[in-house]
């Protein structure tokens, strides 16, 4: 039974379909042609083309001749094929969770990019976005620590007694318990990336 794997973009994928993408993958990285691998190898260039494009299962020892033609030994060509199941959660911009907190109901949005049920929580990551200059903000008090980074626009942020201006690249790391919260707007839109690290049961 084919084991799914899974590529950058999250989509599954069977066995057939990760042979022909080690083998390509493989065959360009040695800048070579499909012509010059056929030659090489004496397998039918229409043969290589299915294989790459997961078209037809293919005899091991059909196998053995291609990996041996672009330089790829058949011992690592399965090196990846058995890794644990992905358990990681992926966001595609713009369909993170929108939150509503307080004073957010005018003016600018926070969309939880990832979600952790249950007490067990360690984090949780923000995408901020504010585009009202003339929005009057409350302080938030949290339990955890916060990790802030400006993506875009300017705002000046404050932290207990202190206020920071922040611009692209800025970031601010603070005890999410002080109350802080948006000073003054100087520039939008503005977005800022908001990680907020709990301790074990927060």
């Amino acid at each position: 039974m084919n084991h799914p794997e899974k590529d950058n973009s999250g989509r599954s994928f069977g066995l057939d379909q990760y042979i022909g993408m080690k083998v390509k993958s493989a065959r360009q990285k040695e800048n070579l042609k499909i012509a010059d691998v056929a030659r090489i190898s004496g397998i039918s260039q229409g043969m290589i083309s299915k294989i790459e494009n997961a078209q037809v299962s293919t005899s091991l020892e059909t196998l053995n001749r291609l990996c041996e033609a672009i330089s790829l030994p058949i011992s690592k060509l399965f090196n990846d094929f058995d890794r644990p199941d992905s358990r990681a959660q992926f966001t595609k911009s713009g369909e993170g969770m929108k939150v509503i907190r307080r004073g957010s109901d005018k003016g600018h949005t926070y969309h939880l990019l990832n979600y952790q049920r249950g007490a067990n929580r360690s984090f949780e990551p923000f995408l901020i976005t504010f585009d009202d200059l003339s929005e009057v903000f409350p302080s938030f008090s949290h339990p955890g620590e916060a990790f802030l980074y400006c993506l875009e626009g300017r705002i000046s942020y404050r932290h207990g007694n202190h206020v920071y201006d922040m611009e692209p690249g800025d970031c601010l790391t603070f005890d999410a318990e002080i109350p802080h919260g948006p000073e003054v707007l100087t520039e939008v839109p503005i977005k800022l990336l908001q990680v907020v690290v709990y301790n074990r049961g927060e």
